[in-house]
């Protein structure tokens, strides 16, 4: 029996929400003291579905929900997919995480969960009031799980931090929604598109996208929007880290491409010019940051400051190219940041013995293995070769070059140089031997046989190939990301008919 339209409208965020709710049931009853890993099997196999459910919207063309205000089509499953890649591999390299440490880990399964129902709708939302109901979602969810381990002092910290502020960024979100309703009548992207031309208040038009910039900003860890992230990350436990560096982010890429390359494509002269003074500040003060750490997780903070300003640089391009190489690099980035810290996971444990710097020196000798992975993601952050960070930059910096923004390529390159310096620092204390294995007398340094579970091998295995992939094969994602572009670029009014499935050539 078919599903019926509104069903499949909404059916990779149905299939997350009964999951999630499931776990909260499921745990209710689960005795004190007893593995919660089945919810997580649980929470794998409803992410699953839901990365599933988004490749079954396809055939459908483009779709509309709730009375226009949601837009299901290439664009968006691009989004539904990758959100739903990084939840997988966040769960699988968590699942043994909680165990044995935390009574309450099923909530960390459900919230992981609900969250990722708040990116979703985010990505596919056309109307600016769904967008923050889709941002509020995600917002709460990773509030609490920044301060799940309720026992560390720092995960308090963090998590009341990322709220008060998040709060602070979402009013400004909510000024410019309302700034944008009083200048062009409504707060549907495709009509603000149609009333910025008749607008008699192009001022406050303008004021309107600034503020929602900044609301957005925060999300991405943009400058100067970015204080909170180095605190948060440090506190925050190493996979719920490597989930918000890149999930909600994506998310929030999302949302910005839709607004400002479809609802303000009128003012594209006037944002581009912003956008871009705040990807050059990203990307310098993100680099130059990192460069002063020796807490590895702050260090990475920062490095995701640095990222955020590589990708808006994609924004002062031509919308076509300009949206491709966003979603290329947001993919990119996604697979190696999140790989990156499942290793970080792995090493650290729930108790984060390995912290600094120091505590990854020589870990080469220790878990080979993890200290390659990290290695290899290392390098793809850099933008080496054959890496998926590579291409990511190349087409974010080819883009902005054809537009004619040559100063923008060139600053972004020099900060890629600049980030050498400590990817390259924290690679070199990996296959570098401690000075307490050096100075002690018959210590044994053979490798370590160190448990590693299948669920976090295959975790890490899947993040490891697909920033392979996308540095050796990048010819498929990117088609899928350009024709992703092509569809957010069509008006609203335009997608009432079902548009072709997608198909590469």
């Amino acid at each position: 029996m078919p599903l019926s339209p509104n069903i499949i409208d909404t059916l990779p965020e149905d299939v997350l929400t009964i999951t999630g709710v499931l776990v909260m049931l499921i745990e209710a009853v689960l005795k004190p003291g007893t593995s919660r890993k089945p919810l997580g099997w649980l929470a794998i196999l409803g992410t699953i579905a839901s990365g599933a459910a988004a490749l079954y919207q396809l055939q459908y063309g483009t779709l509309q929900a709730f009375s226009g205000t949601l837009q299901i089509d290439a664009f968006s499953v691009f989004f539904h997919v990758l959100i739903a890649a990084v939840v997988l591999v966040t769960l699988l390299g968590s699942l043994d995480y909680f165990e044995g440490n935390a009574t309450h880990a099923g909530e960390y399964f459900a919230l992981t969960l609900f969250g990722a129902v708040g990116m979703m709708l985010m990505t596919c939302s056309v109307e600016l009031l769904m967008v923050f109901i889709g941002l509020e979602i995600s917002s709460i969810s990773t509030y609490i799980m920044a301060g799940f381990r309720k026992g560390q002092a720092t995960g308090s910290e963090a998590s009341i931090k990322y709220f008060l502020l998040g709060s602070f960024a979402t009013a400004f979100f909510l000024y410019g929604i309302a700034l944008a309703f009083g200048a062009t009548g409504s707060t549907s992207i495709a009509a603000i598109a149609a009333g910025l031309g008749t607008s008699t208040t192009p001022l406050m038009a303008f004021v309107a996208l600034a503020m929602i910039v900044i609301g957005l900003g925060f999300k991405v860890s943009a400058a100067p929007f970015h204080v909170w992230t180095p605190d948060v990350y440090q506190g925050a436990p190493a996979p719920v880290v490597g989930l918000m560096s890149t999930a909600p982010k994506a998310a929030a890429f999302a949302v910005l491409l839709r607004i400002t390359f479809s609802g303000f494509a009128g003012m594209e002269s006037r944002w581009a010019m912003l956008i871009g003074a705040i990807a050059v500040l990203s990307m310098t003060i993100g680099n130059l940051g990192a460069l002063l750490q020796k807490d590895v997780k702050r260090m990475l903070a920062y490095s995701s400051i640095a990222h955020a300003g590589y990708l808006l640089v994609a924004f002062t391009a031509f919308p076509q190219d300009g949206i491709a190489a966003a979603c290329f690099y947001t993919a990119a980035y996604a697979a190696m940041n999140v790989g990156a810290f499942a290793v970080i996971t792995q090493v650290s444990g729930y108790d984060e013995t390995s912290r600094s710097a120091d505590d990854f020196t020589g870990l080469a000798l220790r878990r080979p293995v993890m200290a390659a992975l990290l290695t290899f993601f290392l390098l793809s952050l850099i933008g080496i070769p054959f890496t998926g960070g590579f291409f990511g930059k190349f087409y974010v910096f080819s883009a902005a070059i054809n537009s004619g923004h040559i100063w923008i390529a060139i600053i972004g390159l020099a900060n890629s140089g600049f980030a050498c310096f400590y990817y390259l620092r924290l690679i070199a204390a990996l296959y570098t031997r401690s000075l307490k294995d050096v100075t002690a007398q018959g210590l044994d340094i053979t490798p370590q046989r160190a448990f590693l579970s299948v669920p976090a091998g295959i975790g890490l295995t899947l993040a490891a190939a697909a920033t392979l992939i996308l540095g050796i094969l990048p010819g498929r994602v990117l088609s899928l990301a350009q024709r992703a572009g092509a569809s957010t670029l069509i008006p609203v009014e335009k997608a009432a008919m079902p548009a072709p499935s997608i198909e590469t050539k």
